[in-house]
């Protein structure tokens, strides 16, 4: 499910505007997703759920998740800026947001202002859904058109990078599409094989001498996906392969992505088999370990 790492506040989603679920209903579902240890969002279609909630409760959490997975099926076929500002818009009137903002506010002054930075947040949206992104500077430039699903889920990464962005101990999981415009000081690009960066271009893995010009074109999208994660790396980039990766019930043979020959990596580039970095931690540590009982002796 797509969409639901924007709902990472399930009850505030769940509640605004109002649905008729309450609070009661809320907890016994935060309860149940940690005891299954399932998001909240995930918890809503288990079948074990029905078991601890009433009829009607359970109904309506059902509705509530099939309305998101409705809107991520749209807004994942929804593409352009214009497609997206009508989008959001018949969006925002369709669950009355607007009246619910100033039926929330003692000031319409205040509800009128928070119904305008809406408004300002869905033409921002919809112009980079265009391809129309503004850097710091002001200046306007023109990338590829987006999918409004997509404009939402770089955004739900960009917000969870800048709660975050005081934490130091983290790891942050991204694609290559959602990673654009942003840096890392440290990046590991995982699982770069054949079939799956590039993906799957021909029923021969890409082994023909001569591909089409559509498998041409595909190729370099792909080969500018894979410049874009190395390039997110700010002081030190991994980039690994597996041999052997499950398909169905089946190990099959894995290949290096071409693109890992491509880069040119010379002979100073560090090539480290992290088996081996783990043995060498593990004499390391067993070294210091004999050691330690003669340095308290030596001490006494």
């Amino acid at each position: 499910m797509a969409v639901a790492p924007l709902l990472s506040t399930t009850p505030r989603a769940i509640g605004t505007p109002k649905r008729g679920i309450g609070h009661t209903t809320l907890g016994k579902l935060g309860e149940f997703s940690g005891q299954h240890k399932l998001s909240m969002f995930g918890a809503l279609f288990s079948h074990m759920l029905a078991a601890v909630l009433p009829k009607k409760a359970h109904e309506g959490l059902l509705e509530f998740g099939r309305y998101i997975n409705d809107l991520e099926y749209r807004a994942r076929h929804t593409l352009g800026a214009e497609a997206s500002r009508t989008f959001m818009l018949d969006w925002l009137k369709e669950i009355g947001y607007e009246q619910y903002l100033y039926d929330s506010e003692d000031s319409e002054t205040v509800a009128a202002a928070r119904w305008t930075n809406v408004l300002e947040f869905c033409d921002w949206m919809s112009q980079r859904a265009g391809g129309q992104v503004e850097d710091a500077a002001g200046t306007t430039t023109q990338t590829e058109v987006k999918s409004l699903l997509e404009v939402a889920q770089n955004i739900a990464l960009l917000s969870t990078i800048s709660e975050r962005e005081k934490e130091q101990d983290m790891v942050i999981l991204s694609t290559l599409h959602a990673s654009k415009g942003l840096e890392w000081p440290h990046v590991m690009l995982v699982g770069v094989t054949e079939g799956m960066l590039p993906f799957k271009l021909d029923d021969n893995d890409g082994k023909q001498e001569k591909v089409s010009d559509d498998i041409a074109a595909r190729l370099q999208e792909e080969r500018r996906l894979m410049y874009v994660g190395i390039t997110r790396a700010q002081r030190t980039l991994v980039v690994s392969w597996t041999k052997r990766r499950k398909k169905g019930r089946e190990m099959v043979q894995c290949q290096p992505s071409r693109f890992i020959k491509e880069m040119n990596l010379d002979a100073s580039t560090a090539r480290e088999d992290p088996r081996e970095k783990l043995r060498l931690l593990r004499e390391q540590l067993a070294r210091k370990v004999e050691a330690a009982p003669k340095l308290v002796e030596n001490q006494k």
